[in-house]
């Protein structure tokens, strides 16, 4: 809490940002598409809004989301506000996707949607452009479908490689896939990241006292500064506008990517699965297991087998099937079957699985033609990079 407040303290010229003019031109880093109305009129007209923060560590830390909170509190005092933090670390635009209904929709409509993933859908997913544009208008689109009402900010935060590869002039592949989805939709936002870089180029800034990968106190205050000044920008017209009388549903044009994309994006319990003998339902022995392990996953059962040779079969409905897995030092590899036709392998292993049960979501098939479909899966007796095979744990399964 004193941290917090220390945070707050040092940025009142963000929290009371009420006499900018509507002429004040916008920093070009503040990407400002379409319409921010719809919020401020649920807020400061009904008196009442639901803010929600979805993103990777940078999301789920005590960072930029309480900042944002208690601007959001300053600015609509009157206002009752519920907000939901769905961060969860080392997750990526794809987890994103199939988790926003469990961890976002299920919660009630949406006024104000502040997303972040362009890191970890670097270094952590090492995404081609394309998974990451998957995620990404899945996420969106799916969003927008739930509540066309819905308001969205996209920040674009940034680690070591990606802030070089911006000082050279150049958009990391993340930035740049997201941005193609955001243009197409008319989506908000800030990029932090290319400030970020310009000022270490200026020389008014240093890497370290944005604080990293996962920013300091200075970083998240400069990126809680910049949405602020867009949101500001956006609303200041809004309160005095007689025509700004009612919510206006976004407009939804025909899908970027097709049916490729994670548009209906959701899990599929494991516990609905066929086993073979040796796949379990149940919490594993954890205490037994090397390799460190995370409070959130503790304490439930899951899907997981630790010897090879044992299948598991399920059958969904949609055009993508994947699974939401905990890969630790342990972790093997997982050979598929989707409707018996199209066959492949997956390695669970992470890099940064060596010593963490690390969450990751690994993809099978993500083109199917609409419709019902089934999917097998066999620990495979294949060696994995290490030279061992191993452990699958399955928490959930991934279903477009």
């Amino acid at each position: 809490m004193k941290r917090l407040i220390h945070i707050l303290f040092g940025w009142q010229m963000v929290l009371s940002m009420g006499t900018l003019s509507a002429q004040t031109k916008l920093n070009p880093n503040l990407l400002l598409r379409g319409s921010f109305d719809n919020s401020q009129h649920v807020f400061s007209k009904q008196k009442k809004g639901h803010v929600a923060f979805m993103g990777g560590s940078i999301t789920e830390m005590n960072g930029y989301r309480p900042i944002m909170m208690e601007w959001l509190r300053k600015r609509f005092p009157d206002t009752a506000f519920t907000f939901t933090s769905a961060g969860i670390s080392s997750t990526c635009s794809t987890t994103g996707a199939f988790r926003l209904k469990r961890d976002v929709l299920d919660k009630g409509p949406v006024d104000l949607f502040f997303v972040e993933f362009a890191v970890n859908d670097d270094q952590d997913a090492g995404h081609s452009r394309e998974a990451c544009q998957r995620g990404m208008e899945g996420i969106i689109r799916h969003l927008r479908t739930h509540n066309p009402n819905a308001d969205v900010v996209v920040t674009y935060f940034v680690n070591p490689g990606m802030l070089k590869i911006l000082q050279e002039g150049k958009a990391p592949v993340p930035m740049a896939a997201h941005e193609e989805v955001l243009r197409f939709y008319d989506v908000s936002a800030v990029h932090l990241a290319k400030e970020v870089a310009e000022r270490i180029t200026a020389g008014t800034f240093s890497w370290k006292q944005f604080g990293g990968t996962h920013p300091k106190r200075p970083g998240n205050a400069l990126c809680s500064e910049l949405i602020g000044q867009m949101l500001h920008h956006a609303w200041q017209v809004a309160p005095s506008n007689p025509s700004v009388k009612a919510t206006v549903p976004h407009p939804l044009p025909e899908k970027l990517f097709n049916s490729h994309s994670y548009v209906a994006g959701r899990f599929l319990s494991p516990e609905k699965a066929k086993r073979d003998k040796g796949w379990k339902w149940s919490e594993p022995n954890w205490k037994k297991l090397s390799g460190g392990k995370r409070g959130r996953y503790l304490g439930f059962p899951l899907l997981h087998m630790e010897k090879a040779g044992s299948t598991v079969s399920i059958a969904f409905e949609g055009t993508a099937i994947g699974a939401f897995v905990l890969a630790g030092p342990d972790a093997g590899i997982l050979d598929f079957e989707v409707d018996g036709e199209t066959k492949g392998s997956v390695n669970l292993r992470h890099h940064y699985s060596r010593g963490l049960h690390y969450p990751r979501t690994v993809m099978f098939a993500h083109d199917l033609d609409p419709g019902k479909h089934s999917l097998r899966l066999t620990l495979s007796a294949k060696a994995n990079s290490t030279g061992k095979s191993a452990a699958a744990r399955i928490l959930e399964f991934c279903v477009n």
